[in-house]
């Protein structure tokens, strides 16, 4: 396998900011987009494009995902398993339905592709200066070969267990990530309904035992309302949000905060901020008559 050859499926914020980590790295990276534009901006970045996902299948590429969905995942490996030139790994950074990836892994390994699910701790703008965090499940081999990958792309990476593994570690992170972006919000909207100036309070914050990290990463966009770029979409963690809600359904588990969480961004959502940066939830807390 060249260790230089990537394909890489998913030219969106996280797709295309993973593949300029690769470049800048010295790999070679074909990409694949349904999106023309999405493909027009990966070519200004330096990658080269690709017309199918079928372009992309040499055995001596290793292919990523990063998809909106695991549906869409499962779809795109249904498809590669179909056709007669097939990768040996598929790197899945999607952040999905834990039970979908397994079945995705299952599908690939029956036929003979190892599936590495690399869920990624992060934004898209923490992914070009390599700050993010990988959280890997699958088979322990392919993950060990793929190292090369996982230094470029991430500070920290683990192997969390097999296929499915690494998207359940990052809906657990993705809860108590998303739980610590509204309670600033509401921290912040407090504030300022006491006559505080909300720049001073983060200054505040960021320097007491209540830090968090979406301080640094989230904090002055909310201040901003700097929410048009966005580095991580609201709609995409009110997905993350629901999916985390069906697993602790399944599992019997209480999630009263993120039960509200999720009835917070529904309102969000449906008042169209669906696709600005997800620092917006501070909007909630700034209109209580959101509808």
């Amino acid at each position: 396998m060249s260790s230089s050859s990537v394909g890489m499926v998913g030219l969106g914020l996280l797709g295309s900011s993973l593949a300029e980590r690769l470049m800048e790295s010295g790999f070679t990276v074909f990409g694949f987009d349904v999106d023309q534009s999405c493909r027009n901006q990966f070519q200004k970045n330096g990658g080269t494009t690709v017309d199918s996902v079928a372009d992309l299948l040499k055995p001596e590429y290793r292919i990523v995902f990063s998809l909106p969905t695991s549906d869409i995942s499962l779809k795109v490996a249904e498809e590669i398993i179909s056709t007669e030139l097939k990768p040996e790994i598929v790197i899945d950074t999607t952040t999905g339905d834990p039970a979908e990836m397994i079945q995705i892994g299952k599908l690939l390994n029956d036929k003979g592709i190892s599936y590495l699910d690399a869920t990624v701790g992060g934004s898209s703008q923490q992914a070009k200066s390599r700050e993010i965090i990988l959280m890997i499940g699958g088979d322990k081999t392919a993950f060990e070969s793929c190292t090369d990958i996982w230094d470029c792309w991430s500070k920290y990476y683990s192997h969390i267990g097999p296929s499915g593994s690494g998207a359940k570690m990052k809906l657990v992170m993705n809860l108590v990530l998303g739980l610590n972006r509204a309670v600033l919000a509401e921290g912040l909207s407090f504030a300022e309904s006491l006559n505080l100036s909300k720049e001073k309070t983060l200054e505040v914050l960021k320097s007491s035992p209540a830090f968090s990290g979406v301080m640094d990463t989230k904090g002055k966009k909310m201040i901003d309302n700097d929410f048009q770029l966005p580095q991580a979409r609201l709609a995409q963690h009110w997905k993350d949000v629901r999916l985390i809600l069906k697993l602790a359904d399944e599992n019997s588990q209480k999630t009263p905060f993120t039960s509200l969480h999720e009835t917070i961004l529904d309102q969000l959502c449906n008042s169209g901020l669906s696709d600005v940066d997800n620092s917006a939830i501070i909007k909630f807390f700034e209109n209580q008559n959101l509808d």
